[in-house]
C-alpha cells in the first residue's frame, strides 16, 4: 500500500471552519487518485480522502504562527484547510496537487485505471442496463406519428446528437438534413418525451440561424410535422429559454428565435433562464455566504438574496412547470431551444418530464431520464465540469440546478421518489469524480471515440448495488402519484444544506427522521431473517406445545414471506406491534428460548408504530399531487 504513495508529510494540521474545536493534527498521503489525511490525534483512526478530480481550486494562504496554510476547494463542497509545518513540504503538496487535479488527457482520467476487479461480461452487461430505446417504447413509440431514425448513424446530420434520433414520421430525410442546416450547430428539433394521455410532445433543439430575416423551409416543414403529429391540437408552443434581451443580441451574429409569422400555429415564448456565466458568478456568491466563520441570520439571508441562487433554481422549476402544463392541461406540443440545446434545455425537458411521469422518479427512470437527456443529447460534462484543463468560462453549474431543482421537488413532495437525498448526492458527487465512465466527453461521438464501454465501468449498476441505503423509506408507490404540480412560490425553495454544507458536520441535525425510519426499517428485516432460522429450530425445541408451536410456525413462514418495506402503509393498523415469529411485544417474556436479540431490538418495532404519526405528516400532500402546507 506504501509504495503507492507518492507523497507523504508528517505533522499536518487539519482546521475545523465552524468549531473552536483543537485542530486535527495527522499525516497527509498523496497517492496517484487521493489526497488522503490521516488525523493521528483521534482515538480511532480517522481518514479524509479527497479524489483529485474532486478539487477545484488549490490556495497557499499567507503564513501564520502554526505553520504554512493550503486551502482546497471541491467540486462536491469539500472546503479542506490543511497546515503544513515546512514550507517546501506544503509548496511540494501545492505544485502536486495543482498538477494531479487538472489532467490534460481523458486518457488520465480516474474511469480510465478505475478497476473493481468485475469481469469483462460483467461491465458489458452494465453498460446494457439503460437502453433508451425500451424508454421510447414505453412511451408507445414507434407509432403512427413517430419514428426512430438512425439518419444520424455517421453524425453526418448533428455531430452531438446520439445515431439514433426520434422525428415526426412527416418528415423525411430532406426535411431532416434542411433544417439541420438552419439550426446552430445542427441541432435539429427532435423528441424528448411523449405523453401518452393525448399525443402531446415536449421536443428540444437549439436556436434558428434566422438573424434579423432568414427562414427555412425545411424547418418551417419540420415544426409543421411536430405540430400534426398531436392531431388534438391546433397550435404548437416553442419555449425560448433565454432571457429575450439575450436571444435579441443573438441576431445580430446571424442567430436568434423563431418569427412567428413565418411558422404556421406556433405560439412563441422567452421564459427567462440566465446563461452559463451568470450562474456560475450566483454559485460562487453562494459558496461566500456559506463559508462566512459566524455570520448573524441577517447577514446570512442577505448574501442568500443577493447570491440570486435561488431565484436562478426557480426560474428553471418554472420552466419545468409551464411545459408540463403546457402538455397535460393544454394538450400542446411544446418545442424548447436556449442557444445550443444543450445546457438550460436539458435542465427544463427533464424537469418537465419529471413532473410529468411517475417512471422517472424511481432508482431506474431517474438514470434513464439523465441517459436521454444529459448523456445521449449531448450536455457538455467535460467542459461544465472542468473534468480537464481547459478555458474557466466553459465550467458552469448547469447539472447541479438540475439535481437541486429535483431535491426542491422532494421537499415538496416527500412521498413521490423511490429514491432519497443521498442517492441525487452520490449521482452529483461521480459527475465531477471521473471513477465511471458515463459523465465523461461532451457528446456520444465523443465517449465513442473514447472507447468509453470498452475501457471503463458504468455508474448505474454501482449505484444499484447500494439501492438499499439510498431508498426513500417514505415513497408510496408508482402509482400513487402520477403528475406533480409544485408551488413555485418565493417561499417554497430552500436552502440546500446537505449539498452546500454537507461535509460541516456540526451543521446537521444528530439524527434525521427518514435515515432513523430507514434503520428501523433494515432492523424489521434483520429480525424477519432471524425469525426465519428460529423457525427452522422450532421443531427440536421441547417448551411450546403443538398448538403453538404450530401458530408460530405459520406465523413465521408469512413474516418470512413478507416483502421489504415500501410504502408508509405497511406500517398501518399493528397495535401493539408483532414481532416476526409471531409474539406479541406483551408476549416477549413468554417464550425462553427466543433469541435475546429481540428484547434488544424491540424498542425498533415500538420506534416504527410510533413513527406512523411522522409519516402522515410528511405524506400530506393532496392526492391530485398539491403539497398542503401545515
Amino acid at each position: 500500500f506504501h509504495t503507492l504513495f507518492m507523497l507523504q508529510v508528517e505533522n499536518v494540521k487539519l482546521l475545523d471552519r465552524y468549531t473552536n474545536r483543537k485542530a486535527a493534527n495527522g499525516t497527509l498521503y498523496l497517492t496517484a487518485t487521493h489526497l488522503i489525511y490521516v488525523d493521528a490525534s483521534a482515538e480511532v483512526r480517522k481518514e479524509t480522502w479527497i479524489l483529485h478530480h474532486h478539487i477545484a481550486t488549490v490556495e497557499k494562504l499567507p503564513l501564520t504562527t502554526a505553520g504554512y496554510p493550503l486551502l482546497i476547494h471541491c467540486k462536491n463542497f469539500h472546503v479542506a484547510h490543511f497546515v503544513i509545518g515546512q514550507e517546501r513540504d506544503c509548496h511540494e503538496v501545492y505544485t502536486s496537487l495543482l498538477k494531479l487535479s487538472q489532467p490534460v488527457k481523458p486518457e488520465e482520467l480516474y474511469a480510465f485505471s478505475y478497476n473493481p476487479k468485475m469481469s469483462k461480461e460483467n461491465r458489458e452487461i452494465g453498460w446494457k442496463l439503460i437502453d433508451l430505446k425500451v424508454d421510447y417504447q414505453r412511451m408507445g413509440i414507434p407509432n403512427n406519428y413517430w419514428e426512430i431514425t438512425d439518419v444520424n448513424k455517421d453524425y453526418e446530420v448533428c455531430n452531438t446528437y446520439p445515431p439514433e434520433i426520434v422525428v415526426p414520421r412527416a418528415a423525411n430525410k430532406a426535411v431532416v438534413v434542411g433544417s439541420s442546416r438552419f439550426r446552430s450547430r445542427g441541432r435539429i428539433p427532435v423528441l424528448s418525451y411523449l405523453y401518452k394521455g393525448n399525443n402531446a410532445a415536449i421536443c428540444r433543439c437549439s436556436q434558428p440561424l434566422s438573424g434579423f430575416s432568414a427562414r427555412c423551409l425545411e424547418d418551417e416543414q419540420m415544426l409543421q410535422a411536430i405540430r400534426e403529429a398531436n392531431p388534438g391540437s391546433p397550435f404548437m408552443y416553442v419555449v425560448d429559454t433565454r432571457p429575450k434581451l439575450n436571444a435579441m443580441a443573438n441576431r445580430a451574429a446571424g442567430k436568434g428565435y423563431e418569427n412567428e409569422d413565418n411558422y404556421d400555429n406556433i405560439r412563441f415564448k422567452f421564459i427567462g433562464i440566465e446563461n452559463i456565466h451568470v450562474m456560475r458568478n450566483s454559485l460562487q456568491k453562494l459558496l461566500e455566504v456559506c463559508e462566512m466563520k459566524s455570520p448573524s441570520m441577517s447577514d446570512f439571508l442577505t448574501g442568500l438574496e443577493n447570491s440570486g441562487w435561488l431565484r436562478h433554481i426557480k426560474a428553471v422549476m418554472d420552466a419545468g412547470v409551464f411545459l408540463a402544463k403546457a402538455v397535460k392541461d393544454e394538450k400542446a406540443s411544446v418545442l424548447v431551444h436556449c442557444s445550443d440545446g444543450w445546457d438550460r434545455t436539458a435542465q427544463v425537458c427533464s424537469l418537465a418530464s419529471l413532473l410529468l411521469d411517475p417512471f422517472y422518479r424511481t432508482f431506474k427512470g431517474f438514470m434513464v431520464l439523465i441517459e436521454k437527456e444529459w448523456i445521449a443529447m449531448g450536455h457538455k460534462f467535460s467542459h461544465r465540469c472542468g473534468h480537464l484543463d481547459g478555458d474557466p468560462k466553459e465550467v458552469s453549474p448547469v447539472f447541479t440546478q438540475f439535481v437541486e431543482c429535483v431535491w426542491q421537488l422532494m421537499q415538496q413532495f416527500p412521498c413521490t421518489f423511490e429514491f432519497n437525498e443521498r442517492f441525487l448526492l452520490e449521482i452529483h458527487d461521480h459527475v465531477y469524480s471521473c471513477q465511471f465512465g458515463n459523465f465523461l466527453g461532451t457528446c456520444h461521438k465523443e465517449r465513442e471515440d473514447l472507447k468509453i464501454c470498452e475501457k471503463t465501468h458504468s455508474l448505474w449498476p454501482f449505484l444499484l448495488q447500494k439501492k438499499q441505503e439510498l431508498r426513500n423509506p417514505l415513497y408510496r408507490g408508482f402509482t400513487a402519484y402520477k403528475e406533480l404540480q409544485p408551488n413555485t412560490l418565493p417561499f417554497s425553495f430552500q436552502f440546500w444544506c446537505g449539498m452546500y454544507n454537507r461535509f460541516d458536520k456540526g451543521m446537521h441535525p444528530k439524527q434525521c427522521v427518514l435515515d432513523h425510519l430507514l434503520s428501523c426499517m433494515s432492523q424489521k428485516m434483520k429480525l424477519e431473517d432471524n425469525a426465519s432460522e428460529l423457525e427452522n429450530k422450532l421443531p427440536f425445541l421441547d417448551g411450546p406445545l403443538p398448538g403453538e408451536a404450530c401458530s408460530l410456525s405459520k406465523v413465521g413462514r408469512a413474516a418470512s414471506k413478507t416483502p421489504i418495506l415500501n410504502t408508509p402503509q405497511d406500517y398501518e393498523g399493528e397495535p401493539p406491534p408483532v414481532l416476526s415469529n409471531g409474539t406479541s411485544a406483551g408476549d416477549i417474556d413468554v417464550t425462553t428460548d427466543v433469541d435475546q436479540k429481540y428484547k434488544e431490538n424491540l424498542s425498533h418495532h415500538r420506534d416504527l408504530h410510533d413513527l406512523n404519526d411522522a409519516i402522515d405528516v410528511l405524506d400530506s400532500e393532496a392526492k391530485d399531487g398539491k403539497p398542503q402546507h401545515h
